[in-house]
């Protein structure tokens, strides 16, 4: 039958012949012989192998087709239909004769069929010897090439997916044949080129361009820590019917003699868990969230499990004593391995080391130490015998110890451990440990002068603003000061509530510009400035003339303040201000109202007047006083924190302090990023 070769998929009918099958290499001849050794059955490749047309085979002898034997008897046709009938199945080489006298050697396949009449056919199949032993060495020298060939050969199909793998390739990766079919390229082998690698091999199956000697240097997942080098040949493999086009690859272990390659990749690697580990660590100021970016950077590119561990030194300017034992306080840790190694690195708080601990080795010196995990380490380093159980338990071979230097201060150490899957570390290793706690120390250190400077103007700025307001009988005050979230520095936020002589009141909300202990500093001489003042009963204006006259001298070079006198025997209320955010006011019938015709410039600037402006407040008016961090943010502007804040003064409250609450929920993000004060006054009349 010829074979049927549409030109494409829908011209195929529900039966087609596949192409690059074994067929079109090895023609094989159909005949059939009845019971009397006569052909009755005359296929296309009868015709081809044995030279006669139908008309001219059909009920002739079978004699025909093949040599009498020497002296006479039964002709080779009869011997092997009659082995058909009696074996139910034969097969053999025997000589066939081409109608122009050629001898064929061919090979015969011969069986019995039977007819719905009961009758029996013997039916031949027959191919040139010559073609059936060349396919047969082809097949042979395949399936021999992938058992035993010492070069890796590998088939993929066009989603780069392994289907066939030979022995050595699945060495070369160290994973069994099997944990190699169907799993995709990328799931095996390991690579630092960015994805290059894969890229050509999708190539060779897209355009069916082979490549030739390509070295690639990579790592495989069953040797995660072995640098190898590849000599790689891949080329497009023929499509099947129903299949998509494939690829075909030679690859073989050059690293021996790349060795330079090897140490590039290696180094490669090396600096892209440095780069890795310089963008992810230091990303606040927050001690503990640093040390464990420095564990997750490590692990498990670097080692298999990792802690971080902070020394707690009672006077951190003193020298290093190797006769003391050492106490550090674990921050950080992770692990790859299963438990016990989880419950090592996490079941601790405080460590402590005696004197002549592999720590006290490392700490001597100030360099990364790398120690295997033995007996010698266990009896001079660990003091608990359940952790030491746990530490032998776990895996871990070798640690490497790196001290966490900053500022020639030593912040504490981190310990990198590997298991016994992977190579101990090596001197690059030492060095790539050294670098990666240099990095971090300082990223810490940073956190801990931040923490310590942010500390001390807390206790600064808390030490300055009021502990308690004395308003009088006149003013029902509710007040807030809410320092800014730990990722930002203390401001100069300040209030004040001062009494002055007739029973009149002074309201008072400033911030300087800065953050930081200077911030906090120059907020305290401002404020006690500021109450002085207005103890001698200045007017608003000339009040903060004289402030402004102070901070230039103090070398406060910008802060805000409003400065409000109430009366309560009128109602009069004088205000001025340099450059704070206008008051607003909530009368009685709900009316909000912005006091903004007084904006003045900062304190500090200089050479600027100040002037005075009076309003009248009736009875339970409500007086906001406040600083930009209430009602500026990150993604608002001003003017919308305006209005959010009259919204909230709309649906006051008869407790102030309820109303200031709601506010501050309402207005402040839940880390807000600069300090804020938040005054309330209910104002009352004076009876008379």
């Amino acid at each position: 039958m010829p074979a049927d070769r549409p030109s494409d998929a829908r011209a195929r009918g529900p039966l087609w012949s596949e192409p690059g099958s074994l067929l079109e290499h090895v023609a094989v001849a159909v005949f059939g012989i009845d019971d009397d050794n006569r052909i009755c059955y005359w296929g296309p490749g009868a015709r081809d192998l044995f030279g006669y047309h139908a008309s001219q085979a059909l009920t002739k002898p079978g004699a025909l087709l093949l040599p009498g034997p020497p002296g006479g008897g039964p002709d080779a046709c009869a011997r092997m239909a009659e082995r058909g009938r009696t074996l139910g199945y034969w097969r053999g080489r025997l000589h066939a004769v081409h109608q122009d006298g050629t001898v064929l050697d061919c090979g015969f396949r011969v069986f019995p069929v039977t007819g719905t009449a009961g009758r029996s056919v013997i039916m031949a199949l027959a191919s040139r010897g010559d073609e059936l032993d060349r396919v047969k060495t082809n097949l042979a020298f395949l399936d021999a090439l992938f058992e035993t060939c010492p070069i890796g050969l590998a088939m993929f199909d066009a989603e780069l997916r392994y289907l066939h793998v030979n022995q050595a390739l699945a060495d070369m990766n160290g994973l069994p044949i099997e944990e190699h079919l169907g799993r995709r390229l990328a799931e095996i082998m390991i690579t630092s080129d960015g994805g290059e690698y894969e890229r050509m091999l999708r190539a060779v199956a897209a355009e069916g361009k082979p490549v030739t000697g390509v070295r690639v240097g990579m790592r495989t997942r069953g040797h995660p820590d072995r640098d190898k080098v590849l000599s790689v040949s891949f080329f497009p493999l023929t499509q099947a019917v129903g299949t998509h086009q494939g690829v075909g690859g030679l690859l073989v272990d050059v690293t021996d003699r790349e060795q330079a390659i090897v140490e590039a990749s290696a180094t490669r690697q090396r600096l892209a868990l440095l780069n890795r580990a310089t963008a992810r660590i230091g990303t606040t100021l927050d001690v503990q969230v640093t040390a464990q970016e420095l564990v997750e950077a490590a692990v498990p590119d670097f080692c298999d499990a990792a802690v971080v561990e902070l020394a707690e030194w009672g006077d951190e300017h003193a020298a290093f004593d190797p006769a003391l034992p050492v106490e550090t306080h674990r921050i950080a840790h992770g692990t790859v391995l299963p438990p016990p190694a989880t419950e090592l690195v996490s079941g601790v708080d405080v460590v402590h080391y005696p004197p002549g601990s592999a720590i006290h080795r490392m700490l001597r010196t100030g360099r990364p130490l790398c120690v295997a995990v033995n007996q010698e380490f266990m009896v001079r380093t660990m003091l608990d015998e359940t952790r030491a159980r746990l530490l032998a338990d776990s895996g871990l071979a070798c640690l490497l110890l790196a001290p966490l230097i900053a500022r020639g201060t030593v912040q504490g150490i981190a310990v990198f451990g590997r298991s016994a899957a992977r190579p101990a570390f090596t001197e690059q290793d030492l060095s790539l440990a050294g670098e990666l706690a240099s990095r971090a120390a300082l990223s810490l250190d940073n956190a801990r002068l931040y923490n310590r400077e942010r500390n001390i103007a807390l206790t600064l700025q808390r030490a300055l603003l009021p502990a308690a307001l004395a308003p009088g009988p006149y003013l029902h005050i509710a007040h807030r000061y809410l320092p800014g979230s730990r990722v930002t520095e203390v401001g100069g936020d300040w209030y004040d509530v001062i009494p002055l002589p007739g029973g009149r009141v002074a309201l008072v909300v400033g911030d300087v510009m800065g953050h930081g202990v200077s911030a906090a500093a120059a907020m305290g001489r401002l404020r006690i400035a500021a109450k002085a003042l207005a103890r001698h009963d200045q007017e608003p204006d000339g009040l903060l003339t004289e402030l402004d006259q102070c901070a230039e001298e103090a070398g406060i070079e910008l802060a805000t303040c409003l400065y409000i006198r109430y009366d309560p025997a009128t109602g009069g209320t004088r205000i001025a201000s340099a450059g704070h955010p206008p008051p607003l006011v909530r009368h009685p019938d709900g009316r909000i109202q912005l006091i903004d015709d007084v904006l003045g410039v900062p304190l500090g600037v200089g050479g600027c007047p100040f002037r005075t402006t009076e309003i009248e407040l009736p009875d339970a008016a409500i007086l906001v006083l406040y600083t930009d961090g209430l009602i500026e943010s990150r993604g608002h502007d001003i003017d919308e924190g305006l209005d959010t804040l009259r919204t909230e003064l709309g649906r006051i409250s008869a407790s102030l302090e309820d109303t200031a609450d709601r506010i501050l929920a309402r207005l402040l993000p839940s880390s807000p990023a600069d300090d804020t004060v938040l005054l309330l006054a209910r104002v009352h009349r004076a009876q008379r």
